[in-house]
């Protein structure tokens, strides 16, 4: 390992081409410390133990997926010894990590080195197995891809019970290249060997207003041409739709400097923010974390963005994982339905997904949404591949710009309609767009349609190749039915 090297001192942010660490593929358990190797070790014994037919779960304290199920009996696999950084190399820019390990803890671990993984969710407690197996996005999708795309090597626990290392060039090319959106039915990461890029101390954001979506999304196309815009350098690139003329491009620069700081942990709201001042100044991780304090806007519902509610409100609890928590239990206990007046209420569905549109469509959508659904806001994450490979489970177009729109909450349901209605003509939308849509929520797509979006044959032959008897959930039956 090199010596720790101050943020301060870091050079500019990656190109967007893959760079290959040296020796990539004996990043994985060979050169492991012998704490992760026994861990392995004890984790293959544990998974050949479950007797065939069992059903297998992950024992984790977290979750971001909005697939709520009921419990049932199965066997849980205890996987606490693979969230943790096992090494970062400072020269390489490379960094060894378990599969469960946060990206709280990961970022934590490698902005000490003035270095960052090149896409940082936005929640806290997305892991980075969970970001690659389920894919992940942020504001640096636009010139670094999604996660998996800076993947250099996996060591998956495959769904036969091997354990292996998958990279780009290896016999198990095919597990690397189909373990995103796999969510977990092929195979677990245990651990993962990931590119690095340097960072500044500070964030530079500048908010641009736009009250057209056909502007918005030609901004987009021009900074993914350019790599900035008005003079401003497109480290970062996210916008926020509050109604469909007022919208914001929120464009982000390294900087080694900062005239003033904000801090949107305490009690001031960062989405609210974006409608003024122009400018801003965050630190690194302040910026990294943004949207985590009041899970981008959805922290309403618990009255947190209430100021007396919020000074009361401890701040270590304002975090996305504790408002994931306290949703799962407000549908387990039917809090809801236990409120006065609840049955003279319309009945509602919950709408939460994420969906990627070809940017030439992207304004297309958003009309169609705001005026159909009427849910807002609405998030913008502008997004392409970072190189020329292609990922069978989830196909994009190389070169393709997209914008993922993310919303989530909940819609009232029109007279004589069903759950369903609204993310049924959702999915249609985005099918007719050219679009695709993240399998992190509930999905209502007939089994034929979803594996031709979703590469059913490809995903068959994976499936046949890692987990020929079935013992972990089909991406079908995981993602729609809920199994």
């Amino acid at each position: 390992m090199t010596q720790v090297q101050q943020a301060g001192e870091a050079g500019e942010g990656a190109g967007t081409q893959p760079r290959k660490a040296p020796d990539a593929a004996s990043h994985g358990l060979a050169m492991a410390p012998a704490r992760h190797r026994r861990a392995v070790a004890d984790i293959e014994r544990a998974y050949a133990a479950i007797p065939p037919g069992r059903p297998v779960r992950l024992a984790k304290s977290t979750s971001n997926l909005f697939r709520f199920r009921a419990d049932a009996p199965a066997d849980r696999l205890d996987v606490s010894a693979f969230s943790r950084v096992i090494s970062v190399d400072q020269e390489a820019r490379t960094a060894l990590v378990g599969g469960m390990t946060t990206y709280e803890d990961l970022a934590a671990a490698t902005l000490r080195y003035g270095l960052m993984p090149l896409v940082v969710p936005q929640l806290k407690t997305i892991t980075l197995g969970g970001a690659v197996s389920g894919l992940g996005i942020e504001s640096t999708s636009l010139r670094s891809g999604m996660p998996h795309e800076s993947v250099l090597a996996m060591e998956i626990l495959t769904g036969d019970g091997r354990v292996v290392t998958a990279t780009p060039d290896n016999e198990h090319q095919d597990l690397y290249r189909g373990f995103p959106n796999s969510y977990g039915t092929l195979g677990y990461a245990l651990s993962l060997t990931i590119e690095l890029e340097p960072v500044r101390p500070y964030v530079h954001v500048r908010h641009f207003r736009f009250a057209d979506p056909g502007a918005i999304f030609e901004a987009v196309a021009q900074i993914a041409a350019d790599g900035s815009y008005h003079g401003h350098r497109a480290d970062f690139v996210d916008g926020t739709a509050f109604s469909a003329d007022e919208m914001y491009l929120t464009v982000g620069a390294f900087s080694d400097v900062a005239p003033w700081r904000s801090d949107y942990t305490g009690q001031q709201i960062y989405y609210q923010s974006i409608r003024g001042p122009k400018e801003d100044f965050l630190t690194i991780s302040d910026y990294l974390w943004r949207w985590d304090t009041d899970w981008f806007w959805c922290s309403r519902p618990f009255g947190v963005q209430n100021p007396l509610v919020r000074a009361l409100w401890p701040r270590r609890y304002r975090r996305s994982d504790v408002y994931r928590k306290l949703v799962a239990f407000y549908r387990r206990h039917d809090v809801a339905g236990r409120l006065p007046g609840h049955k003279d209420r319309p009945l509602q569905e919950s709408v939460i997904q994420d969906v990627e549109i070809p940017v030439g469509n992207a304004a297309t959508f958003l009309n169609y949404f705001l005026a159909d659904v009427g849910m807002s806001p609405v998030w913008l994450c502008p997004l392409r591949l970072r190189g020329d490979l292609t990922w069978p489970l989830y196909p994009m177009r190389p070169g393709q710009v997209y914008v993922n729109f993310g919303f989530w909450g909940m819609a009232d349901l029109p007279p004589g309609t069903s759950d369903g209605y609204y993310n049924r003509r959702i999915e249609d939308k985005v099918t007719e767009l050219g679009g695709h849509k993240g399998l992190y929520s509930t999905s209502f797509y007939p089994r034929e349609e979803f594996w031709a979006r979703y590469n059913g044959p490809d995903y068959a032959r994976l499936k046949q190749a890692y987990d020929p008897q079935g013992r972990l959930a089909d991406l079908y039956d995981k993602c729609v039915r809920g199994v």
